[in-house]
């Protein structure tokens, strides 16, 4: 998959989900190759992909730390 942010290559990505997902919630999977960070869908898994650099992962892990995406 190439991106602005460099290509991200999806065959040697290794999917690995939270430990921890909310009951009746969608799995997010992330997947780590070379600088750049993927993150997916595990309902649709030939579906679209996000990818992150390492700065926006680190920034948007921080926010979720945070509680910065607290729907409540």
């Amino acid at each position: 998959m190439d991106h602005a942010k460099g290509r991200f290559d999806i065959s040697r990505a290794q999917w690995r989900r939270a430990a921890r997902q909310p009951a009746g919630g969608g799995q997010i999977e992330v997947a780590f190759v070379d600088d750049l960070i993927g993150m997916r869908s595990s309902a649709d898994p030939g579906g679209p992909v996000l990818v992150f650099t390492r700065a926006e992962w680190d920034a948007f892990v921080a926010g979720a730390q945070d509680g910065e995406f607290d729907l409540s």
